[in-house]
Parts: structure tokens; C-alpha cells; sequence
């Protein structure tokens, strides 16, 4: 009998039909695979396995886990099974932890509550799996809070309580999303050695094809809830039987065509930055010692020109977002000076930032997070225009918004509606139309597509490339996916431990990294057709 057994589940959220007669068979010490779009029901199958659901829900069919049925289970079985034969690393790691307690009390709650053991000991446990993950006490004590840790440091934490007590079954939804290239691999190791150690059966979900052919033995691939595939994972994506199974492996290599049109460009470098450093007050940890301020940035200098598309990579906590934040002016440097445009920005105040704001935007990585649930869409992107030296009408605000919904590939007639509505990638549009609604001259994305699925990417890489293209705007992409700058950007920076390490042409650095952190990102990078070849090669 399989550890997890899965036989003609469906499920109805009221009386939309989410999952349509699902079978899905996963055995102890194997990795399951679990792709498809945003909205195929990956997620929710999860759900359902751990009992989740919202009251609305009805669920029929089968999902035993070691012979069990679930779906008929208690509350009370089913919270014993939750942390302790069961786990979960759910895929947004801030909303996922309690924002009031330490990750040691976090990590220890499950441990302390499944098995009974004192704080000390708990603790004790909480401990050596943080540093099993890559938190070790020396820089990342129990005391810490989840805001005090990046987006990467946090999804570890996660994954800690997840696999604390060594469960049986490990269901990871998307675990790798907010992680670079190279602490990626690391974790994907870890819960491969957790796999072949405690043979742990792994759900994993994810719509990156490159990582579940590197970690999964079977693959299933889910469309609008029904199961579209299912096999070995190496035999499955190097057939391509089904239709959808290569319309996902062509998006997930997919390059954007990049067009250049003739233009008058303006003379000199559009942005200049100079020696910019960032020093962060580090807390005391006694009345007799003041520790070294923390160096964030450390004397980062490069410039850009109009039109041109640069991509800043590197690690998690390399410093990538601290330097966005103090090129947007949004955060103050220790020293150095920022140029826009010929003009000096640095230490002005937000009156005479005005110029400068309205040039200069910025997409961010999660478009739901920066709107406003309450607000409409037309009020949303046209936030900007406030920037605009003559503030427009009322009726001249409607044409500009529908002219920039137009311009990203939705309708006019959505700006009436509010960000709920819309899918994922749908509401990355809608911020790269307040992006683009004041005409900019350059636009900082943070991870612009890292939490959207293949396809969906694909399209955003697409639009993205034809903004630069046909309307000059110059992009400095902040990423840890190097396939993102290798499909759209003229240069990359490689930035290690808060400098600037390595430049040049993005084919040039990729191909030939020239220092160790630009080649531990490229060693480190998934790739699908050397995945396929590598697990075919496994098979003999």
C-alpha cells in the first residue's frame, strides 16, 4: 500500500468545481512532483490532504495517507497528524509564521506539542534543525523575530517546522520560490537527504520544471483540476505526449524577441551611483560592548544608460533590495550620491523628489501587497499622476488608465474592479501599468516574476521586453533567477555580501563567470534540459 493514495478526488468550492477526479499515488521514500499553472488546483489538493478547507468546501473520493482515509477523519486525528506524521511548508513563509513570537518559540511549539518535551529540551531540538537549514545560533539566535529575517531566511524557518519531527509525509508548496539560485540547491538537497534518511514521502509542488526534474521521481501535471499527465518524471518531460506538458517546458525557456526601435537617446548616463554605502545599527548584546555596524552596501558604484535593460543578481541578504530602496529614495545611504538624469537626488526632500519620482518607478514583487484590497483599479494605477506637474481631469485620469491597462493586455473596462479579482498575473500587469502610467524613463523591478507560474512569466518577460523596445524605458532588474537575465538584459551585475563583484555583458558573464559568486549562481541555476539528461543518464 502506498504512503499517500489519492483515487478520483473532487472538489467544489460552492458551486465552482476545483479539483475533477484526481489520482495521484506516492510511495515512502519518493518525491512526487506536483506542476501546473497558477489556479490548476496544486495547492488545493495539498489543502484537501491536510484538511484545510474552507467550510464551503465539499471534497469526495479518497485521500489515504498509510491507510487511513483523511477526508472522513476528526478535527482531533487530523491535528495529530499535522507537524508531527504529516507536514507542510507552505509557500508564503511571512503570512505562514506568527509575526508576535520568536522562531524558536515557532520552531519548538510543534516539537513541544506533539511529543510532550520540556522547553529546554524543545528548544534544544528547534535549534539543531535551524542550523540543519542554514540559521546557525551564532548569526541567527532563537530570540529572533520573523520581520528581523529576509524573505529566503524566513522559508527556511518554515521548512524547519515542517520537518522538525521528521514526518512521514512532507508536502512543500512551492518551498524554493522566495530562495536564490544557490540556497535553492542547498535546500532541495536538504530534503532530498530528509527523503533517502527517513524515506519521507515529498509532495512537491512547484512550477518550476527544472526543479522537479532534478528532485522528483514521478511527475503529475494538473490543468483547471484534472490530472493532464502522469509518469516517471524523466520519461514524462522528455516525451512530451500531451500538448500542455510541452506548452509548460517551452515557457519555462522561454526568451522574450527584443526589438530595438530608432529613437533619439538622450546624452550621458541616465542614473549615476557613486560609492554608495549602507550601514545598519546592529543591537548590543551587553552594556560594555558596541558591536561594528552591520555593512548592507559597501561602496557600490555603476551607471546606466537610457533604454538600456541591467540586471542586478545575487544571493539573499547580498544587499540587492537595499540598494533598490536607496535608488528609489526611499532609503537614505551612509555615503555616496545618487545621480538621475544629471541631477543629484540624493538627501533632497520629497518636494524636490518630485521630478525624480515621476521618472523613475518601480514594480514590486508581490502586486497584491502593494495595493490597497479597498481601492479600485482605477484609482490604483493612476496613483502616480499625482507626480504630473498639471494634475489631470477626472475624464483625462480614465483615458490614461485605460490607455495603460491597454498597454499591459487587459481591458479598460477592469479598471472598476478591485485587485481581488484578478489572478496573480493578472495584478502583476495591473503594477506594471501604475508603472508605466507617467511614461518613466527608467523602472526598478524587484523579482518582477518569481512567484508567477511558467506561462504566466512568459508572457510578463514578453510585455516587459516590449516596453523596453518600443518605448525606451530603461529596467534594472533585481533578481536571483538567472534565466530572467539572461532572456532580457543587455548587462548584469553580480552583487556578493553588499559589492559589486562582477560585470559585463550578460551572455559574457553567464557563460564565462569570472568570480566565485557569479559562478556559484550559474553551478547552481536549474536548467531543464540538463535536469532530463541528467536523470535519463541516472536510469541507465
Amino acid at each position: 500500500m502506498s504512503l499517500l493514495e489519492i483515487e478520483k478526488l473532487s472538489l467544489d468550492i460552492g458551486t465552482l468545481p476545483i479539483l475533477k477526479n484526481v489520482d495521484l499515488a506516492l510511495e515512502a521514500g519518493q518525491v512526487m512532483g506536483l506542476v501546473g499553472e497558477s489556479g490548476s488546483g496544486k495547492s488545493m489538493t495539498a489543502l484537501t490532504i491536510m484538511q484545510l478547507l474552507p467550510e464551503a468546501a465539499r471534497a469526495t473520493g479518497s485521500v489515504r495517507f498509510d491507510g487511513a482515509e483523511l477526508l472522513s477523519a476528526s478535527e482531533e486525528r487530523m491535528c495529530a497528524l499535522r507537524g508531527d506524521d504529516i507536514g507542510m511548508v507552505f509557500q508564503e513563509p511571512m503570512t505562514a509564521l506568527n509575526p508576535l513570537k520568536t522562531i524558536g518559540e515557532q520552531v519548538a511549539e510543534g516539537i513541544r506539542w506533539h511529543t510532550g518535551s520540556n522547553r529546554k529540551d524543545a528548544e534544544t531540538l528547534a535549534q539543531r534543525m535551524l542550523e540543519r537549514v542554514g540559521l546557525p545560533a551564532e548569526r541567527f539566535p532563537l530570540s529572533r523575530y520573523p520581520h528581523e529575517l529576509s524573505g529566503g531566511q524566513r522559508q527556511r524557518v518554515v521548512i524547519a517546522i515542517a520537518c522538525a519531527l521528521k514526518p512521514k509525509l512532507l508536502i512543500a508548496d512551492e518551498p524554493t520560490t522566495a530562495l536564490d539560485v544557490v540556497l535553492q540547491a542547498q535546500i532541495l538537497d536538504l530534503l532530498r537527504d530528509l527523503v533517502d534518511e527517513n524515506r519521507m514521502g515529498l509532495l512537491l509542488i512547484s512550477h518550476d520544471l527544472a526543479v522537479v526534474t532534478e528532485m522528483a521521481d514521478r511527475i503529475t501535471i494538473l490543468r483547471n483540476g484534472e490530472v493532464m499527465e502522469a509518469g516517471d518524471t524523466a520519461e514524462t518531460l522528455s516525451a512530451q505526449v500531451h500538448p500542455y506538458t510541452r506548452q509548460l517546458a517551452m515557457a519555462s525557456m522561454h526568451v522574450p524577441e527584443r526589438t530595438r526601435m530608432h529613437r533619439a537617446v538622450e546624452a550621458g548616463p541616465l542614473l549615476e551611483v557613486k560609492g554608495i554605502t549602507r550601514d545598519y545599527p546592529v543591537r548590543r548584546d551587553s552594556l560594555f560592548h558596541r558591536p561594528r555596524p552591520f555593512r548592507a552596501v559597501d561602496d557600490v558604484s555603476f551607471a546606466m544608460a537610457p533604454a538600456q535593460s541591467v540586471a542586478l543578481v545575487g544571493r539573499s541578504g547580498c544587499g540587492k533590495s537595499t540598494l533598490a530602496r536607496i535608488i528609489l529614495a526611499l532609503d537614505k545611504p551612509t555615503a555616496g550620491t545618487i545621480s538621475f538624469r544629471g541631477d543629484e537626488i540624493t538627501g533632497r526632500d520629497q518636494a524636490a523628489l518630485r521630478p525624480a519620482r515621476r521618472d523613475m518607478q518601480v514594480i514590486f514583487q508581490d502586486p497584491y501587497g502593494s495595493f490597497d484590497p479597498r481601492q479600485k483599479i482605477e484609482r490604483l494605477v493612476a496613483e502616480p499622476l499625482h507626480l504630473l506637474d498639471k494634475r489631470p481631469t477626472a475624464g483625462e485620469r480614465r483615458e490614461r488608465v485605460a490607455a495603460a491597462l491597454h498597454e499591459v493586455g487587459l481591458q479598460p473596462g477592469d479598471m472598476d474592479k478591485y485587485p481581488h479579482e484578478f489572478s496573480g498575473g493578472q495584478r502583476q500587469r495591473l503594477s506594471i501599468a501604475r508603472a508605466v502610467i507617467t511614461r518613466p524613463k527608467l523602472i526598478v523591478a524587484d523579482e518582477p516574476v518569481s512567484a508567477l507560474d511558467v506561462s504566466i512569466r512568459a508572457q510578463i518577460l514578453d510585455l516587459l521586453a516590449d516596453l523596453n523596445s518600443r518605448l525606451g524605458i530603461a529596467f534594472l532588474f533585481i533578481t536571483h533567477d538567472l534565466t530572467v537575465a539572461r532572456a532580457i538584459t543587455d548587462e548584469v551585475m553580480v552583487m556578493d555580501e553588499g559589492r559589486i563583484v562582477e560585470t559585463g555583458k550578460t551572455g559574457d558573464v553567464l557563460s564565462s563567470p569570472q568570480s566565485a559568486a557569479a559562478r556559484a549562481l550559474v553551478d547552481a541555476a536549474p536548467d531543464l534540459h540538463r535536469a532530463i539528461a541528467h536523470r535519463m543518464q541516472e536510469q541507465g
